[in-house]
């Protein structure tokens, strides 16, 4: 029988740990606790339970969505830049990142190859029953991490109805406060000033990401001008408006994307979020505010007023 070296390499260190005893074995299998990942899918039961701990019982879900990007970016563009920021914050203070969740609001695209869009009822409850798992697996401290542009409202929604019954947890939604020194920064690299649904930064920071995913030379394929097809309607906002717009489902001019501005803005976007974990880690002000407006919604008659 013919051994490769590396064959020979694995037998010689079995030997040698062998023959030094069980006491030396021992140390190899016990040489101490590895750090632990903040991939909620990359823990191990016994490693979760610590994790919960080390995190404080915060968990960071990012929420992305399945759409068209432009020609030239992929359908979970949304999904990649949301959990780029939430790893790299967590890398900065320990949290639980959530697996890639990408259900959403995302009518407006219904028209677009490749979008898939659940039903509102299906979204809130998936959402709702998502954080209710995690507060049952001690994760009391739940942040949401939005990267769809469509779900703002959706997401402010969500956090709203978290007040109609009685839970042991909060939810948090990652807003971060304008900071206008850190933006003129970023204002100072950008090349346009039309800019939004796959144009300049969202190009940018899928290039810092996942370069291999781009395909720039598509990028001018096709329009992402604002076609202002609802000019002539005053004071007033109807559910057609983006497709009025942005018909090819296109915002900016993402051939003017670079990996450059794309690491500012994740550096930037998951500082803030770090920022924010370790606020929400400290914050005994929201659970006791929670639980005082829950004992009161019981009785409101009762409720006496605030000085």
């Amino acid at each position: 029988m013919n051994l490769s070296i590396p064959s020979l390499v694995r037998i010689a260190l079995a030997a040698a740990v062998l023959a030094a005893g069980p006491a030396a074995a021992a140390a190899v299998q016990d040489a101490g606790p590895k750090p632990l990942p903040v991939c909620y899918e990359e823990l191990t039961s016994p490693d979760f339970v610590r994790a919960v701990e080390a995190s404080r019982s915060t968990c960071v879900v990012p929420v992305g969505i399945l759409e068209k990007h432009g020609p030239h970016l992929p359908l979970g563009t949304d999904l990649y830049e949301c959990r780029e920021t939430s790893l790299r914050a967590a890398a900065k203070e320990y949290a639980i990142v959530f697996p890639p969740y990408y259900f959403g609001q995302i009518f407006e695209a219904r028209h677009q190859p490749g979008t898939i869009a659940y039903s509102s009822h299906l979204i809130l409850d998936l959402l709702q029953e998502t954080c209710e798992e995690l507060a049952r697996n001690g994760l009391k401290k739940i942040i949401l991490v939005n990267g769809h542009g469509g779900s703002e409202q959706l997401m402010q929604y969500f956090c709203q109805i978290q007040l109609a019954r009685k839970k042991d947890y909060v939810v948090y939604l990652f807003q971060p406060e304008p900071d206008a020194a850190r933006q003129a920064r970023i204002d100072q690299m950008r090349r346009t000033t039309l800019d939004g649904h796959a144009g300049e930064m969202e190009t940018s920071q899928m290039l810092a990401i996942r370069p291999d995913l781009v395909r720039l030379d598509q990028a001018g394929t096709q329009s992402g001008e604002n076609q202002d097809r609802l000019a002539g309607l005053k004071h007033a906002y109807t559910g057609i408006w983006w497709y009025a717009r942005y018909p090819n489902h296109y915002q900016g001019y993402g051939s003017a994307g670079r990996k450059e501005l794309g690491e500012a803005v994740l550096d930037l976007e998951a500082g803030l979020l770090a920022e924010m974990i370790r606020a929400v880690k400290d914050d005994a002000v929201s659970p006791a505010l929670q639980n005082q407006f829950f004992e009161e919604a019981e009785k409101p008659s009762a409720a006496k007023p605030k000085k």
